[in-house]
């Protein structure tokens, strides 16, 4: 199988699976999303998603979060990691959406990685998912998989990016990571598959007989 033939068989794979895959982390607004994304940075979704609803009882708007202030902010979002730096950055970009933005989080990449805690990954999920704008969200599960499945060497997130980019067609591109997240949580996680145990590893590898090990993102 050569390489645009393992594209189209993992695209119609995936698509087989989630045909229509919905946002992994719950949210009921832009803000909700943005917060919810930058909570789980090493942490995961289902975790987020554990927390999420006690935070958002008091803290559903920017204005919310800065009467909240840091430390309860901070006591809320304990169990997801990195508590003290997560806080404030929640509580220093909330300031700033109510002072710049009117409350409402921007629409562009470059504000919304001028803001505290929000790194491209962040603003690629809050723009593709919120706003519908193409982008390819590189998290572990992509970076991971992408690997296992040769479409990059793994050498950086930035090179994973770009190069699913290239090999995948626009239009697929806000499906497609999360269709990839989905899957290998479900089917080829890190600590299972290796890039020999899975359908689509298989597929696309069948003379691999030794387990890969893969770059962390």
């Amino acid at each position: 199988m050569n390489k645009t033939q393992r594209i189209t068989f993992i695209s119609d794979t995936l698509n087989e699976i989630y045909p229509d895959p919905p946002i992994p982390l719950s949210h009921s607004s832009t803000f909700t999303l943005l917060i919810a994304v930058i909570l789980s940075a090493q942490c995961t979704d289902k975790r987020v998603n554990q927390v999420t609803p006690s935070l958002f009882l008091k803290g559903k708007k920017p204005s919310d979060m800065i009467k909240m202030g840091k430390q309860n902010i901070q006591k809320i979002i304990k169990p997801c990691g990195l508590s003290p730096q997560k806080s404030k950055a929640i509580f220093e970009l909330s300031i700033i959406l109510i002072k710049k933005y009117g409350g409402k989080v921007p629409e562009s990449f470059e504000e919304l990685e001028s803001l505290p805690g929000v790194g491209h990954k962040t603003a690629s999920v809050v723009m593709s998912q919120a706003f519908n704008h193409p982008a390819f969200p590189v998290d572990t599960h992509v970076h991971r998989l992408a690997q296992r499945w040769r479409l990059t060497n793994g050498k950086s997130v930035k090179k994973t990016e770009e190069d699913l980019k290239r090999l995948f067609p626009v239009s697929e591109w806000n499906k497609l990571h999360i269709q990839f997240i989905l899957y290998g949580r479900e089917y080829c996680q890190a600590r299972k598959c290796y890039g020999i145990e899975c359908q689509i590893c298989k597929e696309c590898n069948p003379n691999r007989k030794s387990r890969i090990i893969t770059n962390k993102a």
